[in-house]
């Protein structure tokens, strides 16, 4: 097996909660989000946020408006809906299970049998 593989599988499984957790503390553009990540030791490339983002706002989790820029072109900002934000939730409560079932399981002594 290779590990960066299954490293890489339980990163992208976790991905999509991150990054609305980053916008549901208010409205985000997309190179924000990606130093946010990588300064939580999560990496993502632009190339990898920008169909999500694309996704999660065709799903109606987010909207965006355009900002102007004193700096170049307008930047699109986004933020959640209230169909994101309930999602974000739902997300929210799953991702407690799991991390309180793993750290059950990882954290027990062995088994003698």
């Amino acid at each position: 097996m290779n590990i960066e593989n299954t490293q890489s599988q339980m990163r992208k499984g976790i991905l999509e909660f991150c990054i609305l957790s980053i916008i549901r503390r208010g409205e985000a553009y997309p190179s924000d989000i990606v130093e946010e990540m990588k300064s939580a030791n999560l990496h993502i490339l632009e190339g990898t946020l920008y169909p999500l983002l694309t996704r999660l706002k065709n799903a109606d989790m987010l909207t965006y408006r355009w900002v102007e820029s004193n700096s170049g072109p307008p930047r699109k900002y986004f933020s959640l809906t209230e169909k994101g934000l309930a999602f974000y939730r739902e997300l929210e409560t799953t991702w407690k299970e799991l991390a309180n079932a793993v750290d059950t399981l990882a954290n027990k002594t062995e088994r003698h049998v």
